[in-house]
Parts: structure tokens; C-alpha cells; sequence
């Protein structure tokens, strides 16, 4: 691993997802206990940043109304009409105080879909600084994460995939996911592997420099 070719994106860490009082935390709450989800995206998220790793945030929003979305949705965007989650300027849609963007950090914007390069500029971020090994946390497992994973494949990256530091609407659909979708489009790894990754390689381009 090259820390300087290797983004880790964090997708949907909003408050609607992970907060008390969040209209989709219910749906979330399970399966984020069972993984300690946001523990242990917010130990990448430090081991990242120490690393020198570029990191990204991906939140998703809808103007009030949902008119950049189809009259009659269906399926997973259904849900979030009905829950009227993720609305531009409601508490919900801010990114969680925990995973707050730093200065230098990249926040994506665009996002309407489940896909997080569907309707954004995510592949042009990606290429022009270089990089080349995209992780993967956050919401919900087998949806927007899945999503992107899929694309990066199809795309060329090198994909990680961290099975602890995502979720989904409950834990049998998370497990089904991990176990057999992530291993066909990604390297499935712990956030501790990834964390030991990221370490040893900043350890050694810290060497090869002479520090």
C-alpha cells in the first residue's frame, strides 16, 4: 500500500444514519452495534489522516421536494421520500460531529443516487491526485456502498472494502453482503488490517525519505 495513492471515502455519515433522532437511526442501529461501525470508521478515519492518506467525505441530499429524483420512486429512494431523510439544510443531513471534514479533506458533492460516482466527480478527484487503492466505509452495506464498490471495480481501482466499518438496515442483510458480494469487487479487510496496512506503509515511506 501507497499512502499517497490511497483515498479512503466515507460515505452517508450523516446524522439521519448515525444519530439519536435521525429518521433512519433505527434502521441502522443493529447493525451498527453489531459491527461498532462507527468506532472503528472513526479509528480509520485518525489512522488515515496521521498517514498522510487523502481522505473523503460523501454525504448524499436532496433539495426539499425530492424533484431530482423520479415522481413515483421506488425501492430504497422510496424509503428515503417516505422518511423525509437527507434534506438540504435539516440537522439530518450533516455530516456526524465525529466525522467532521478536516480543512484539507474533500467533501463530495452531488450525490442524489446510491452510486457515490454516479452524479458527482468522484472518478475526476480520484485520478487527478493519483490514486489508485480506494476504501470503503459507511451506509448502508449492501446499497450505496455496494454501489460504489462495484463501479470502482469496473473502473480499475484497487478496492478495499472495510466489513466493520459499514452498515446496513439490519445484520443478516450486512453479513449476506460481506460474505458473498464484497469478496467479487473488493478486497473485504478489518479496519485493524487496514490500520496495520496503512501504518506500515507510512513507516516506510517515511524511511525511503529519510526521515
Amino acid at each position: 500500500m501507497d499512502t499517497d495513492s490511497t483515498a479512503v471515502v466515507f460515505i452517508e455519515f450523516q446524522n439521519d444514519f448515525t444519530s439519536e433522532g435521525g429518521v433512519l437511526h433505527g434502521a441502522v442501529k443493529a447493525s451498527m452495534d453489531a459491527n461498532s461501525t462507527l468506532d472503528n470508521a472513526e479509528k480509520v478515519l485518525v489512522a488515515a489522516r496521521a498517514a498522510g492518506a487523502t481522505v473523503i467525505h460523501s454525504p448524499i441530499s436532496f433539495a426539499p421536494g425530492y424533484n431530482e429524483i423520479a415522481k413515483h420512486p421506488y425501492g430504497i429512494l422510496k424509503g428515503v421520500v417516505d422518511a423525509t431523510a437527507f434534506v438540504q439544510g435539516a440537522w439530518g443531513t450533516e455530516i456526524m460531529a465525529r466525522f467532521a471534514p478536516g480543512e484539507s479533506e474533500i467533501i463530495i458533492e452531488g450525490k442524489r443516487g446510491l452510486d457515490a460516482f454516479g452524479s458527482t466527480n468522484l472518478d475526476f478527484i480520484l485520478r487527478a491526485k493519483g490514486i489508485k487503492t480506494v476504501v470503503l466505509a459507511g451506509f448502508l452495506t449492501n446499497c450505496c456502498v455496494e454501489s460504489t464498490m462495484r463501479t470502482a471495480y469496473e473502473r480499475g481501482y484497487n478496492v478495499v472494502t472495510l466489513t466493520d466499518a459499514v452498515a446496513a438496515t439490519s445484520v443478516e442483510e450486512g453479513e449476506s453482503a460481506v460474505k458473498f458480494d464484497y469478496p467479487m469487487f473488493s478486497t473485504p479487510t478489518t479496519s485493524d488490517e487496514f490500520i496495520s496496512a496503512l501504518n506500515s506503509a507510512s513507516v516506510l515511506e517515511d524511511s525511503s525519505r529519510g526521515y
